[in-house]
């Protein structure tokens, strides 16, 4: 049985090691499970994922209750067929579904899972985030998955519902190892339905907008939603474009010649007593944080496709090694496959050969 040491990371080495687990077939010990967090343990959110990962995956548990600092996870063969997962918290869906997303590249017959909770919650991407950003970009490399969405959860209350669909894949190398360079901006803005009446989707979007316009991004879209939620809020996520790519990675001339194109995007939420133009500064500060730094991808997908290269290989310039980054390759070197850094660029580039 494999030992991974979660003392030195939170709810992403878990992941990684409940995904890593089921597609290598190796029983796995995680132990001080989020234990450089406040509060470690199990909470609802990664409770949720270890419950889903044993249902599709037909694994023996032990440990697998709210608290808990270890868990003990063997597998069996995944299969395919339609699950239900219920977090009971405004914990993250989009986090939930990062676990199961990889087991495309595993599974024999469609998988699908509807889960209840957060689907725009502190701490984690916005479901916008993964339905407009992470998954197409994903798209571009073999993966077939898509997320709808029944209804929004904000926190406090949660009570969001969306489901991921799987489908057999053939994963590609994921080569994006050339600075993104924008060519257009998507706004994707929302609010509750009681924040109407002070046009905050509207606000967030035109202020995202004037912003974008302001840094030399001429083309922009922006889409704005009001939605049912138990609790009041508002989310905005900017998604950039970039230069269409060869399929060795490397930058074309923008005409569209190129087959992939990298995406990053970026994202805040509202509260109470916060403007929209406050939300929307801290997403084009990331924005203007992150040009000129010689990435492909934004810090998010930095540490989430990890484990899609450690799959298939490839290589991915990324703004930076941060915790999260160091300590999910640590749990890739446990499953021996490992994910190194080339730091020879502008930007570091994670570098997998498989």
């Amino acid at each position: 049985m494999l030992d991974v040491d979660g003392s030195g990371g939170g709810g992403q080495l878990l992941r990684s090691a409940l995904a890593l687990s089921m597609l290598d077939g190796e029983p796995v010990e995680i132990d001080a499970v989020r234990g450089d967090r406040p509060d470690p343990g199990l909470k609802s959110q990664h409770l949720a994922a270890v419950e889903t990962a044993a249902a599709v995956a037909g694994a023996e548990v032990e440990g697998a209750e709210l608290g808990s600092e270890t868990v003990t996870f063997e597998p069996g063969p995944v299969s395919g067929g339609r699950y239900e997962a219920d977090i009971g918290t405004a914990g993250s869906l989009t986090l939930l579904f990062d676990t199961l997303l990889p087991l495309a590249a595993a599974i024999d017959e469609p998988v699908s899972v509807t889960a209840t909770g957060g689907t725009d919650v502190t701490w984690s991407p916005p479901l916008a985030y993964l339905r407009a950003v992470k998954l197409p970009l994903l798209r571009q490399f073999g993966l077939a998955a898509v997320v709808e969405l029944d209804r929004t959860g904000f926190y406090p209350a949660g009570g969001g519902r969306a489901t991921l669909s799987l489908w057999p894949s053939e994963l590609s190398p994921v080569v994006l190892d050339a600075p993104l360079e924008p060519t257009s901006a998507r706004v994707y803005s929302k609010a509750a339905t009681d924040l109407t009446d002070a046009e905050v989707a509207e606000r967030q979007a035109d202020a995202a907008t004037d912003a974008l316009h302001g840094l030399g991004i001429e083309t922009v879209e922006h889409r704005t939603a009001y939605v049912a939620s138990d609790s009041p809020g508002s989310a905005v996520v900017v998604r950039l474009d970039g230069a269409p790519m060869g399929t060795d990675g490397a930058s074309t001339d923008g005409t569209g010649t190129g087959s992939r194109r990298p995406l990053a995007g970026f994202d805040a939420y509202g509260a109470p007593g916060k403007p929209a133009e406050e939300v929307v500064s801290e997403v084009t500060d990331q924005v203007r944080r992150f040009r000129g730094g010689g990435a492909a991808v934004d810090v998010h997908l930095a540490d989430q496709l990890l484990v899609f290269l450690a799959l298939a290989g490839g290589r991915v310039a990324v703004p930076g090694i941060s915790d999260h980054v160091a300590t999910n390759r640590g749990v890739l070197e446990t499953f021996d496959r490992p994910v190194g850094v080339d730091r020879s660029g502008p930007a570091p580039v994670l570098t997998a050969d498989r």
